[in-house]
């Protein structure tokens, strides 16, 4: 998954089609339980682009789109925010499918 570098990176992004951020941390235990089944979830919904954005690093745009707990997630396609599943709970790989399945088409 590639890695959010910039803030003009994450709105050139958001404004693709098919976009899926995952706003985590390096110490987020919760994070850390998510991270070996991502690949699959990449292989599995490849009509999405990943994205990972550090919420220490850019918790500005954490701040401006309201993801306070993390892993969060935010799909957007062509700049408009079609879905989000964001709290500060665990998550599991059928909770994220789930959520992926349900986005807006």
């Amino acid at each position: 998954m590639e890695q959010l570098k910039s803030e003009e990176q994450f709105h050139e992004y958001r404004n693709h089609d098919k976009v899926i951020m995952l706003f985590s941390a390096d110490w987020c235990p919760d994070c850390r339980f998510i991270e070996p089944f991502l690949p699959e979830l990449e292989e599995k919904y490849k009509d999405y682009t990943f994205l990972y954005v550090d919420r220490d690093e850019f918790l500005d745009i954490c701040v401006d789109y309201g993801v306070l707990g993390i892993p969060s997630f935010v799909a957007f396609d062509k700049g408009v925010e079609i879905g989000r599943f964001v709290s500060k709970q665990r998550k599991t790989k059928e909770e994220i499918e789930t959520f992926i399945d349900g986005l807006q088409k």
